[in-house]
């Protein structure tokens, strides 16, 4: 079998784009600073996480990071050096709009994406880049990897839904412990905690991560579509009102070709070929 593989221009080498498989392979390519985030990255990462979402030959998101690290997080180095004059020059409220339109397009659109999501930490994922691990759906750490929430070292209480994306994934109690002392996490208690799903050796860490979004990604896309929203909605939904929703989701996809193709599959002992219709 053939693998397809297509670059995609991301516009900066900061961030490296490849679909293969029908896996869109994002990788933050700042090694020599640990992937901290930056003026050309994070918004190539935005449009790449939009483009990738709605790209209709792309059924997963693997989100990576290049060398030994996934992403340090904010620049920290240039937090002290104002780069940006406009910035600067901002009011109060400017910047409160600013960063929340920042956030609204990076973790805010990566947990909008209706297919399944990965992040692969082959090290550390600190800050920002904890909130953009923690907004994909799975998470698969390197043994070596370790998280940290960061802020309470550099002053600040955080930013891009860290404290809701940490109290969703691990409790409040956790969360809590972790914000306030913004200790490294190794990814063995990561995985104790609930907050990745599965640690790997390094060296197979990547083609682990890959096997599992490729699995998904020739899954059946709308009942995935609709998994995530049933999920979702648990999070804040009574019972009955999921339960209700549920019903309904299940019953469209009842007439998709997809579901006819996966019974026909089953009858017939072979793998299922979806066509997201």
């Amino acid at each position: 079998m053939t693998t397809t593989e297509t670059i995609i221009d991301t516009g900066t080498t900061e961030l490296k784009c490849v679909i293969r498989d029908r896996v869109a392979i994002i990788t933050l390519n700042r090694p020599e600073v640990r992937n901290a985030l930056s003026d050309n990255l994070t918004p190539a990462l935005r449009i790449m996480i939009k483009t990738c979402g709605e790209n209709p030959d792309v059924g997963a998101l693997l989100v990576t990071g290049a060398g030994a690290a996934f992403c340090a997080g904010g620049n920290v180095k240039g937090m002290g050096a104002h780069r940006d004059q406009k910035k600067l020059e901002m009011s109060y409220d400017e910047k409160v709009a600013d960063l929340q339109e920042r956030q609204r397009l990076l973790t805010g659109a990566l947990v909008s994406v209706r297919k399944p999501t990965i992040a692969a930490l082959p090290g550390p994922a600190v800050g920002a880049g904890l909130a953009i691990a923690m907004a994909c759906d799975i998470r698969i750490a390197a043994k070596s990897a370790f998280i940290s929430t960061g802020y309470l070292r550099v002053g600040l209480s955080g930013d891009y839904g860290i404290a809701w994306l940490l109290t969703r994934l691990v409790g409040t109690s956790r969360a809590r412990e972790l914000m306030f002392t913004a200790d490294k996490i190794d990814a063995a208690r990561c995985e104790a905690i609930g907050l990745v799903n599965r640690v790997v050796p390094d060296a197979k860490l990547q083609d682990q991560a890959f096997a599992l979004a490729k699995s998904m990604a020739e899954g059946p896309t709308l009942a995935l579509r609709y998994m995530k929203d049933n999920l979702d909605e648990a999070l804040s939904f009574d019972f009955a009102t999921a339960r209700d929703q549920e019903a309904e989701r299940l019953i469209r996809l009842t007439a998709t070709a997809d579901h006819r193709e996966a019974v026909q599959a089953f009858i017939e002992k072979r793998k299922a070929v979806f066509r997201g219709s």
